[in-house]
């Protein structure tokens, strides 16, 4: 019987210069008794014992690039509603055009025009107004997005620019009303009510505790500022709320996302409707 000579020990991958006849169990690589890893079962080299990473850096600059590829509808709204009130403070001829033709009044709804409910959402009477709307929507509205989707999303802000705009129809003031006010309280509304639900956890009570304390503050501003239509947060805040109760009760399935803008465009029509029948 033929005998076969021993082979060649390998060297270890990790230093060439030793010969070895250790293999790590999990990968195979030879090791040398310097690099081997005691194992449950045999030895193992140090990267395959070394613990998981569960963790990743991710550059600035790309979380920057997903922010804007996540939340579309969000920065698309804020670039209309800013872009709009440039125009029309560089075009002041264009700006009252803007104005005369989509500001709510109460009168020209009553008379028809009850798209002003709506195109009236997209207007700002001053560089505070637009900034401090358009700050809050930037805030918030990337929270609601991501959770709900973009259709969700808009969905739910327009609902809310309607519902503020039905109120204060319905209180019968004879004044012009302009912003985003009543879609913004829309997106706290449904905050409050998601954190609500999440009041026991120590994130979640965070989050509603400066919620209300927010919310507080922001409905008792027309108790100290003149010329704040107040049944704009209150109505887009009701409607939001609202909203947001049944959204975060529905199941996650594939047909979830249609039946939350079907959920919230039935709000916003039958808030719609309200007006049209009264007038």
């Amino acid at each position: 019987m033929d005998q076969q000579p021993p082979a060649a020990p390998s060297v270890c991958y990790r230093h060439p210069d030793r010969p070895t006849r250790l293999a790590c169990s999990e990968c195979g690589r030879p090791i040398c008794p310097e690099c081997s890893r005691d194992a449950v079962v045999g030895q193992k080299c140090p990267e395959c014992t070394a613990p998981a990473r569960l963790t990743r850096v991710i550059p600035a600059r790309t979380i920057r690039h997903v922010g804007l590829r996540d939340t579309p509808v969000t920065w698309a709204l804020i670039t209309i509603n800013v872009a709009l009130f440039i125009a029309g403070e560089i075009f002041p001829s264009f700006g009252n055009e803007l104005f005369t033709r989509a500001a709510q009044h109460p009168t020209l709804v009553d008379r028809g025009e009850w798209w002003r409910l709506l195109s009236a959402c997209f207007l700002h009477g001053s560089i505070l107004h637009v900034v401090f709307n358009m700050y809050a929507l930037w805030l918030f509205g990337p929270l609601l997005e991501r959770r709900f989707g973009s259709w969700s999303f808009v969905s739910l802000y327009l609902a809310g620019g309607v519902a503020g705009g039905m109120l204060f129809q319905l209180a019968g003031s004879d004044a012009w009303a302009v912003g985003a006010s009543g879609a913004i309280f829309a997106l706290l509304g449904a905050l409050l009510v998601a954190s609500y639900r999440q009041r026991h956890t120590p994130a979640g009570g965070a989050v509603f505790g400066q919620l209300l304390v927010l919310l507080v503050i922001n409905l008792a501003l027309p108790l100290f500022v003149p010329n704040i239509a107040w049944q704009a947060h209150v109505g887009g805040l009701v409607a939001g709320a609202l909203i947001g109760a049944v959204w975060d009760r529905l199941p996650r399935t594939k047909g979830s996302t249609w039946k939350r803008v079907a959920m919230a465009a039935g709000v916003g029509v039958a808030c719609l409707a309200v007006v049209i029948l009264v007038g």
